[in-house]
């Protein structure tokens, strides 16, 4: 190992992406909005480690193994990988882990364990990102109601090993509901792509059509369980401005699914990104707007 090569490239900065970070905000919103007390400190430095260093990390250490060629997340024309991607990301990871111990050891561990599951699903050695159910599940969990349920024990100052009640369970219901529904999305304009590399994705499984029935299908159980959780809560208002907030993804969803259905080109990368930054842009007025509110 060379010393040139632990310093990033501008193409390893590229690849951590961390403007996609944003579509995994709206989980720590909403965790936000619901811990029962939030230190500032503690919240600024929550937010650090996960949106600064442990999903870039993730992006980074992904990129690495993929080698993409045609477009990714935010990447239309990728740029080629380098080594320094891989430490780069190594070294975020290792900083979001020692970091993570200054919230709680719990914490510190909850990060570590979300590296290790970004590796299985990314290494060449492991590869669970090859297989459609059990890629779609670690993205569902870990994602999803994983990063809700430490998120929020963190903010509270709580442990994770306590408060298991139905609300804290349903919640985190919804935030892996609402992934769950973009990760088929964020796949159906890389069949191509996937299938040269031998990963059989869940978009692959489903198909064109499949998965935005899927992807609907997801999205009303996120909807479901809202409307349980808000019901729960005795706070049904905000059950209501879910559905008005939710109602552009409804609609840019439905007119794309139609477009796909007339021409399977238009499940390309440009339609992806708009339904990414349209999704991610509805839920984190939603959910920002209950953390302002909390």
């Amino acid at each position: 190992m060379k010393l040139k090569q632990l310093i990033p490239t501008p193409s390893a900065w590229a690849h951590m992406r961390f403007v996609f970070s944003v579509f995994l905000l709206p989980v720590y919103l909403f965790a936000f909005s619901q811990a029962t007390f939030v230190q500032p400190g503690q919240a600024v430095l929550i937010f650090f480690i996960w949106h600064f260093l442990a999903f870039p990390a993730s992006n980074g250490y992904n990129s690495y193994f993929d080698k993409d060629e045609d477009s990714i997340g935010l990447l239309e024309k990728p740029p080629q990988v380098d080594i320094s991607l891989y430490y780069f990301s190594i070294l975020l990871e290792a900083l979001a882990f020692g970091m993570g111990f200054l919230i709680s050891w719990e914490f510190a561990v909850a990060v570590l364990i979300y590296g290790i599951m970004s590796k299985l699903y990314s290494h060449s050695a492991t590869r669970l990102k090859k297989y459609a159910i059990i890629s779609f599940l670690t993205v569902f969990i870990f994602q999803g109601c994983f990063i809700y349920y430490v998120t929020y024990s963190a903010l509270s100052g709580l442990s994770l090993f306590r408060h298991w009640d139905t609300g804290f369970i349903v919640a985190g219901a919804i935030c892996s509901c609402l992934i769950g529904a973009s990760y088929p999305l964020t796949q159906v304009y890389q069949h191509d792509e996937d299938s040269r590399r031998g990963d059989r994705t869940i978009s692959l499984l489903l198909g064109y059509k499949g998965s935005f029935i899927f992807s609907g299908a997801m999205f009303a159980l996120g909807i479901a369980c809202s409307f349980y959780y808000w019901h729960l809560e005795g706070k049904m208002v905000n059950f209501y401005f879910f559905l008005v907030c939710a109602l552009p993804i409804f609609l840019f969803f439905n007119y794309w699914f139609y477009k796909v259905g007339k021409s399977t080109a238009n499940a390309d990368f440009k339609n992806a990104m708009r339904m990414n930054f349209l999704s991610s842009g509805c839920m984190l007025v939603y959910f920002g707007t209950l953390a302002l509110m909390s």
